[in-house]
């Protein structure tokens, strides 16, 4: 059997958009020889479409276009992902087949933890289901059935299944394909199936879904890979024989076949025509990319796609000479074009020469336009303007962090006059703690890195430099500094960045306590110092904009603690 994985991009709520995404998928796929074509979970809207659920009329306007696209679904049968508004709202899958929906599979695993809501918007489904296809049997699971062991996927199989179809919008997290990979390696071999993974790719607010959508067989070995972070149709041969042939000499099945039979919803059969002998089963094998590469194409992804889908044509940022902002001008580049990226120097009076200069070493060698607008006249008409009531008392953060906020005013008033989404450029680290100034620094439509640990920063803005000399070198080497004050440096302030970013990834992501830190080998001081910076700047994180998500637990939508929150660690000063 030849199928189809229809790796595409789609846009939440534009529902007649993907409904052309989709159709031209299909006729892909045929054009193809493909019998079966599936189509990532939620298609038709968009993942996640969150509180569009809750309209009527846009669950009606999804089922609309399912319709249509169903006419189009002639000579192959097509899985296609979309919200159903039945007795309930269901996550499904219909089944597309000779111009009409003939049936459909509803979710079962509704997942709510860490960035899913689903509990909230639909109904769980009833239970497995297959169909068949030029005589071979297909079961149908969503994303999260199959990150579950069991059912859906086992009963279908016991059923008969030799080919499990799964489609997907599975967020991207550092290393999440592999991780995926040998999950679904592992029910393959379980279950003695192929495996076909459908996944989503693109960027939708905070998230990024990487695609690498694949296929493997009843071994558990991927015989067929999409690339990640762009579309793609995966096309490949399977052997749904050679699994049959298998349970045959496993006869360890046979007892729960005979029990399951009946628990399996069967959704018909369907001739396509098309099958052909297999010489060699399988399709094109994409490699997968390294640890630093698939981190930097997420976030060139997901800030191409937020401008895109959200109509900006164009981008602004502060350049400081600094590793982040220059790791922020690398992506936005990277993503949008040269021509298409506005670079800002706003010296201040404690400006050094070497981060302004490599500010606009930086901007010439990536070709984009650079303003300079120097503060120094502003930082003077406050002082005078404040100097009255400030009389008495000696400068301090608050001269520091207006110098941010003049700098914040100024990109807000390039966006609002030219119509550019100004990118904010500072980094996890320095958000976990609050090291960073509310409606200065922070002030933007979007945070490119703003899940990214600083040692991270590093090691990303060396990858992109490895193979060119875009970066003037002394930006990776020189200590980082806001330059607020003379001779100032984040670790004046903060403990070593080797330190911090340890204590913030124990505490943000794996919810670790203060003696858990100690022990492991983190010093006590700077751990209660951490624990305490990192709660009272909760505050400030619920007013910065959105950014893309890579760790396992980023700031939004993913961690949730409380503003007014009197809880303290055990043993914490």
């Amino acid at each position: 059997m030849r199928i189809a994985l229809a790796q595409i991009d789609t846009v939440v709520g534009d529902i007649a958009g993907n409904e052309q995404r989709i159709l031209g998928a299909v006729g892909e796929a045929r054009a193809a020889g493909a019998q079966l074509v599936l189509l990532p979970e939620l298609a038709v809207t968009g993942y996640p479409p969150e509180d569009l659920l809750l309209k009527e009329h846009f669950l009606a306007a999804a089922g609309e276009a399912l319709r249509r696209i169903a006419e189009g679904c002639t000579e192959i049968v097509a899985v296609v992902g979309f919200p159903e508004r039945s007795d309930d709202v269901y996550n499904a899958a219909a089944l597309c087949a000779d111009g009409a929906v003939q049936a459909v599979y509803r979710k079962m695993h509704l997942p709510n933890y860490g960035v899913f809501d689903e509990i909230r918007y639909f109904q769980t489904g009833p239970g497995p289901a297959i169909f068949e296809l030029d005589g071979v049997k297909v079961g149908i699971t969503i994303c999260e059935d199959i990150w579950r062991p069991g059912t859906p996927e086992t009963e279908e199989a016991l059923a008969g299944a030799t080919l499990i179809v799964n489609i997907s919008a599975s967020p991207y997290t550092i290393g999440k394909a592999g991780r995926r990979e040998r999950m679904v390696a592992q029910r393959a071999a379980d279950t003695v199936a192929t495996y076909a993974f459908c996944a989503l790719v693109g960027g939708q607010d905070e998230l990024i879904f990487d695609g690498g959508s694949f296929v493997c067989d009843h071994e558990g070995s991927v015989i067929a890979r999409a690339p990640q972070f762009t579309e793609h149709m995966l096309i490949c041969d399977v052997d749904p024989q050679a699994a049959a042939s298998a349970r045959l000499r496993d006869t360890r099945q046979r007892p729960a076949a005979r029990r399951v039979r009946e628990k399996v919803e069967h959704l018909g059969a369907y001739t396509v025509g098309g099958a052909h002998e297999v010489e060699q089963p399988g399709g094109t094998l994409a490699e997968p990319p390294a640890r630093l590469a698939e981190i930097y194409a997420a976030l060139v992804l997901g800030t191409k796609d937020y401008a895109r889908k959200n109509g900006f044509a164009h981008v602004v940022l502060g350049l400081s000479g600094g590793i982040d902002s220059t790791l922020v001008a690398l992506v936005a580049v990277d993503a949008l074009g040269a021509e298409s990226v506005t670079c800002v120097v706003m010296p201040s009076p404690y400006s050094s020469e070497g981060t302004q200069g490599d500010a606009r070493t930086l901007a010439a060698n990536l070709g984009t336009q650079l303003l300079e607008l120097p503060i120094a006249g502003p930082m003077e008409a406050y002082a005078g303007l404040l100097g009255g009531v400030f009389e008495g008392h000696d400068p301090d953060l608050t001269e520091e962090n207006l110098q941010a906020r003049i700098r914040g005013n100024l990109l807000m008033a390039l966006s609002n006059k030219f119509g550019w989404l100004v990118l904010t450029t500072g980094n996890k680290s320095e958000m976990s703690v609050g090291y960073s100034t509310l409606y200065g620094d922070s002030a933007g439509g979007f945070a490119v890195i703003k899940d990214v640990p600083k040692l991270l920063v590093y090691e990303l803005v060396g990858h992109r430099a490895a193979d060119s000399d875009v970066v003037p070198p002394e930006i990776a080497t020189r200590p980082p500094s806001a330059e607020l004050r003379p001779d100032q440096r984040d670790d004046d302030s903060l403990p070593p960045y080797e330190v911090l970013d340890r204590i913030i990834e124990g505490v943000i992501e794996e919810d670790l306590g203060r003696t858990q830190l100690i022990a492991r080998g983190l010093p006590a001081a700077d751990v209660d110092r951490v624990i305490r910076l990192i709660d009272l700047a909760e505050y400030k994180r619920r007013q910065n904009p959105p950014g893309i998500k890579i760790t396992s637990r980023a700031f939004g939508r993913d961690r949730r603690v409380p503003i007014t929150n009197r809880f303290r660690d055990a043993g914490a000063p």
